[in-house]
């Protein structure tokens, strides 16, 4: 991906030198008019919204015990947030160009959502993104480098510890910039189903449903995230962002984190939350070969 000398976002907090377990703060409804259409999550006429789950891997659910429904509704439990807190940014070589290379993708991100928010007569708010070390504490209880990128309504934020690409790498064989760029766009894709009012709608409904159906709601926004993220991906194309071999990177990474791969058949279809790779492969790739968010309506049938 071309990235380097391309500006970079300014709503990035770097906690990195914080020592771990800080604070932060900072903030960041959707009637569409005609035109271009925003799905909104809602199936039918009047249907149920859904909450987008926090963490691209299934990995909270599966390898920490803790229900990433319950984090992505504020169910963590945590203390307000704080505005009177600075932060240093780390002195690392190697973690200060890749916080540069999130910097950028956030920016595009930016570029985008506000042209289609605009597009609807809407103001899109960009989340803050948070670069972290090891643990820090987010709006919807303490963040881990062992939960992977999240993004958590109750503050706006988006929340990353750079070590989480070399897993990315090493552990899910999914290697390259591109699929750390989709990393990016699929938590910045939750930040847009809140503003267009999904999450909400899922914390005052979310009490009327089952576990498993929660679970097959949230693979239904975790889809529409992905083909979020895909839509950016397009958009970076018509940019002239892309290099050879950026869109199969970021294909192979939605391969290699679908539920069943994650779990190797070892948990139920019904206790899936992020969907199959089949399926994370299949929406991200209509977002990328569309462009057109009105594509990436998850909600209305078989997904």
């Amino acid at each position: 991906m071309k990235w380097q000398g391309r500006q970079r976002s300014s709503n990035i907090e770097d906690r990195r030198n914080s020592g771990g377990g800080g604070l932060g703060g900072r903030r960041g409804g959707f009637g569409l008019p005609g035109g271009m259409r925003i799905p909104t999550g809602r199936a039918g006429g009047g249907g149920l919204g859904i909450v987008g789950i926090i963490v691209v891997l299934g990995i909270i659910w599966f390898t920490t015990g803790q229900n990433p429904i319950d984090m992505i509704t504020g169910g963590g439990g945590s203390t307000a947030p704080s505005s009177n807190q600075q932060w240093s940014p780390s002195t690392n070589a190697g973690e200060d160009e890749l916080a540069n290379f999130v910097g950028v993708v956030v920016k595009d991100t930016e570029d985008l959502w506000s042209e289609v928010f605009s597009q609807n007569q809407l103001t899109y708010q960009p989340p803050t993104v948070v670069l972290f070390t090891d643990t820090t504490q987010s709006g919807c209880g303490v963040a881990q480098a062992a939960s992977g990128p999240f993004y958590c309504p109750n503050d706006k934020k988006v929340y990353i510890d750079l070590s989480f690409y070399d897993q990315l790498r090493q552990q899910f064989g999914a290697p390259g910039d591109f699929a750390q760029a989709y990393v990016i766009a699929h938590e910045i894709g939750h930040a847009v189903q809140d503003q267009t009012g999904v999450l909400p709608e899922f914390n005052r409904q979310r009490g009327s449903m089952s576990q498993e159906e929660q679970n097959a709601y949230s693979v239904k926004v975790e889809l529409q995230a992905d083909c979020y993220a895909g839509v950016w991906a397009n958009f970076a194309k018509r940019q002239n962002y892309l290099e050879q071999g950026d869109t199969e990177e970021a294909i192979r990474a939605a391969n290699q984190i679908g539920d069943d791969t994650l779990t190797r058949g070892q948990v139920s279809e019904r206790n899936f939350t992020h969907g199959t790779s089949a399926q994370r492969m299949a929406w991200l790739k209509r977002g990328m070969d569309t462009g057109d968010v009105s594509q990436c309506d998850t909600f209305s049938g078989a997904v």
